[in-house]
Order: C-alpha cells, then structure tokens, then sequence
C-alpha cells in the first residue's frame, strides 16, 4: 500500500516537473501572460512595442475601412475595441538573434496555452503565404474579451504579437483578422 502510494506521488511529482519544464521554454523567465510578454520585452534590443487606445485605434482603423473594403460587421468590430497592442520584433543583434533560438515563439505558445486562449483556424492556410499569422481568442459567455494574433514580418527570425482587447463576436474576429495583417504592416 505505502508503494503504491509512493509510486502515485513520484508520477505526480514527475508529471508536474515535466509540465514546468514546459514552461520555462524562452529567454529567461517567461511570462505567464501577454501582459508580461509586452513588459519583459518591450525595452530590449530589436523589440518595438505600439500601444493604441480604443479612440485612436477606432478612428485610425475607420478612416482605413473604406480602403480595405469593410462592411457593417467590420465596422462594428472595430467600435468594440478597447485597446490594441502590438509588439514586433527583428533581430538587430546576435544576442537579439539568439532569442528566436531559445525559444521566443514557444514561450507565447506556452503562454496563450496556460491562459487557456483557443486557436482560431486559419482561414487561408497557405504555404504560398509565409507571413500568415495565427490567432488566439479569450472567451466568456460567447463574446470574446481579447484576441491575439502572432506571426512573422518579412524574415524568419522576426516576430510579431498582437493584443486586441474588446467585445467581440467569432464573426466580428473573423472580420478583423481579415484586415489586421495589413494594419500591422502599415504601422512596422
């Protein structure tokens, strides 16, 4: 009996080590929130951090619509926002090169996991496109609080993580994820 009591504990004991291992994927400390991704990286060697209030997002995104083509689902996406932030990263060093290497993209992954983000399909999932990013939502009651959306700029080694926080249907996501890869690209 004291055996199987000890084995069980030993499993949990290794089970627990194995899941912290996961995450402590990334460059130092990682962070447990997108939060505390956009602090820990916001003031390091090739990171750039844009941080939009929902009035600013609103009217930048708004006075943009009419050349991206939105229509009243868009419209009222973009009146949800709260606030929009965005960080990207190129590797302007080789200390800010090794980043990618210790595990910059698997320290977000770990995180929208633990925090229990659900992943968006990719509506065009393409090999032709390199840049494309992927979604995450936050959920509650069937509107989403905030999506994130990660993926690379022009190389391999750049990154790019954005925070978008509001009221939000599925549809109205959709809607905005059309467009927010162009907004990014305008404000890079």
């Amino acid at each position: 009996m004291k055996r199987r009591i000890f084995s069980t504990l030993l499993a949990v004991a290794v089970a627990v080590l194995l899941l912290a291992g996961c995450r402590t994927s990334g460059p130092g400390t990682p962070a447990r929130t997108v939060a505390q991704f956009f602090s820990k990286y916001e003031k390091r060697p090739g990171f750039k951090t844009t941080d939009w209030n929902a009035s600013l997002t609103t009217r930048f995104l708004l006075g943009r619509l009419g050349k991206l083509g939105g229509g009243n689902e868009l419209t009222e996406a973009l009146t949800s926002i709260r606030s929009t932030k965005i960080i990207t990263f190129t590797p302007t060093s080789s200390s800010a090169r090794s980043l990618v290497a210790e595990g910059l993209n698997q320290e977000v992954d770990g995180l929208l996991a633990s925090e229990r983000y659900t992943p968006l399909p990719i509506a065009d999932a393409s090999a032709d496109i390199p840049n494309q990013m992927r979604y995450s939502v936050r959920e509650q009651g069937g509107k989403v609080s905030e999506f994130v959306a990660v993926g690379q700029q022009q190389t391999t080694d750049s990154f790019v993580l954005v925070s978008v926080a509001g009221s939000f249907t599925r549809a109205q996501v959709a809607q905005l994820s059309k467009i927010l890869p162009n907004v990014v690209k305008g404000e890079l």
